[in-house]
């Protein structure tokens, strides 16, 4: 099992927001989200009453392939979507996850990925990556989205993401993850000794974890690509307890390989290295 976690970085416009996200309370954090949420389910279920509410008056979305719409197109674009859809079947669905939130006195900004799957026209399943990034105001004691952007993920954000979707599998102990990510034919060579171990190895490290995780931390990332392979480096750093209880925190550089199969990334192979303490 190779270990890690979170800290963006400013490559894929994440820096300054997360670092940012201090300046949110957590009542702020819960109430964004759940506000952001209740957003996405009114559009699509076509909640013009709700909507109303959400849309400021000088609404302008920025989004490339929104062309500049403001409030008046956007909401009409949400009615004519939902009147066309309704009765029908969902053929897709959006998942958002990893938020991140940036607060002032009366202003917010949130930026999120939407992992939206479905079928396509000939039937065949599909999976997107998108993130979005809404800019709020505070108004008459309710909040308002001004401005909104949104992006579909390239290689690099979606092996971002796939990073700390990664770490998040390490704390919970998910074996699903490593199941559906792990190539086949994967590899990784441990921090702790250098070991040698391949899928079901890790799947089985998982399974009965000897070490209990704290919190995992990913900073220095990058990602470069050659066709359907990417390598990934960064650094990790890892807090918990060992086997025999003892408090650890360790930093950990790591090289991961990943090659593009069946339209998706799967993870090839991990290495990593033990960073000494500096004392």
């Amino acid at each position: 099992m190779k270990t890690r976690l979170l800290l963006p970085i400013a490559l894929l416009g994440l820096g300054a927001m997360q670092a940012a996200g201090a300046a949110c309370s957590s009542a702020d954090v819960k109430a964004l989200e759940a506000w952001d949420r209740a957003w996405g389910a009114a559009s699509e279920s076509g909640d013009m009453a709700a909507l109303e509410k959400i849309y400021a008056d000088d609404f302008m979305d920025l989004s490339m392939d929104a062309a500049g719409r403001d409030r008046a197109q956007t909401l009409a674009g949400i009615a004519a979507n939902a009147a066309a859809n309704r009765g029908k079947p969902a053929t897709e669905k959006t998942m958002p996850d990893h938020y991140a939130f940036q607060c002032s006195a009366n202003g917010a900004v949130i930026t999120h990925r939407n992992t939206i799957t479905g079928t396509d026209v000939d039937g065949k399943p599909f999976t997107e990556y998108r993130r979005s990034v809404h800019v709020l105001e505070k108004r008459k004691g309710n909040w308002q989205v001004v401005s909104n952007s949104g992006h579909k993920l390239a290689d690099a954000g979606q092996l971002y993401y796939m990073e700390l979707d990664w770490n998040a599998a390490d704390m919970k102990n998910d074996v699903s993850w490593y199941e559906r990510n792990l190539a086949n034919d994967f590899s990784s060579v441990s921090s702790r000794g250098g070991a040698l171990s391949d899928k079901a190895g890790d799947i089985a490290d998982m399974r009965s974890p000897k070490r209990k995780l704290a919190s995992i931390v990913l900073s220095d990332f990058d990602a470069r690509m050659s066709g359907n392979t990417a390598v990934v480096t960064g650094v990790n750093h890892v807090t918990g307890t060992d086997d025999k209880n003892q408090a650890f925190d360790q930093r950990v550089r790591f090289t991961d390989t990943f090659v593009r199969r069946d339209g998706r990334w799967q993870v090839w192979a991990t290495q990593g290295t033990l960073i000494p303490d500096k004392k």
